[in-house]
């Protein structure tokens, strides 16, 4: 190939890597919109961690002193999620 072949080539190459580039951009400029609301929601889920992990802990030392407030709860919990799976089989059953 001759040196004007190669600068041809050169160039064409380095216009499709630039054009690859600003494709690159706008498709993560694209997905960073799409995905603003969850990305919000996840900070606003982990700003609250702390509070959490002190919640959790006045929950474990409330447990220790009250037991029956945690069995009460745990069978309700469970009557809960029992109900849930009744519900969504039901459901799905019917459009099946």
């Amino acid at each position: 190939m001759s040196k004007r072949e190669l600068d041809k080539r050169k160039a064409l190459l380095l216009s499709q890597i630039q054009q690859q580039r600003l494709d690159l951009s706008a498709g993560r400029r694209n997905w960073l919109e799409a995905t603003d609301a969850y990305d919000r929601g996840w900070n606003t889920l982990l700003s609250l961690r702390s509070y959490a992990l002190i919640a959790s802990s006045v929950m474990a030392i409330w447990t220790v002193r009250h037991p029956s407030f945690l069995m009460r709860w745990a069978r309700r919990g469970f009557g809960a999620w029992s109900a849930w799976r009744l519900i969504r089989n039901t459901i799905q059953q019917q459009y099946h």
